[in-house]
């Protein structure tokens, strides 16, 4: 798959080829992705409208983005792990446990952010 022999700008081509294969194949296979992404479509505007500095901003849009990172990693953590064999075992299901556990960490995140920055603002 990786051309270990190409340098220079070509390399970097290759891996950006390679990431947004990865994009898609996530996008296509995994329903969470594509909700994650679903959701950024209207938060990322609303973060940037409801940010009153170029940090608060950020940070708001920043916590977002977060979880589909995190959610491409558990993607990727569960594909692996379907790939070595489908038959229950406790490593398994506690490797994907864990991945799965790392997105809800990371929603909580951000609804934590999201809260530290904005409610004051209510009150």
């Amino acid at each position: 798959m990786a051309n270990h022999n190409v340098k220079g700008w070509r390399r970097v081509l290759y891996a950006f080829r390679y990431s947004v294969r990865g994009l898609k194949a996530c996008f296509e296979f995994e329903e969470a992705f594509r909700q994650e992404v679903f959701l950024l479509i209207p938060l990322i505007p609303l973060g940037i409208w409801l940010g009153e500095s170029p940090v608060e901003r950020a940070v708001l849009i920043g916590s977002l983005l977060v979880v589909p990172i995190i959610e491409l990693l558990n993607s990727a953590i569960e594909a692996n792990v379907d790939r070595v064999g489908l038959e229950k075992h406790e490593l398994s299901g506690r490797a994907k446990d864990i991945a799965s556990a790392a997105v809800l960490s990371s929603i909580a995140f951000c609804v934590v952010i999201w809260a530290l920055i904005l409610l004051p603002k209510l009150f």
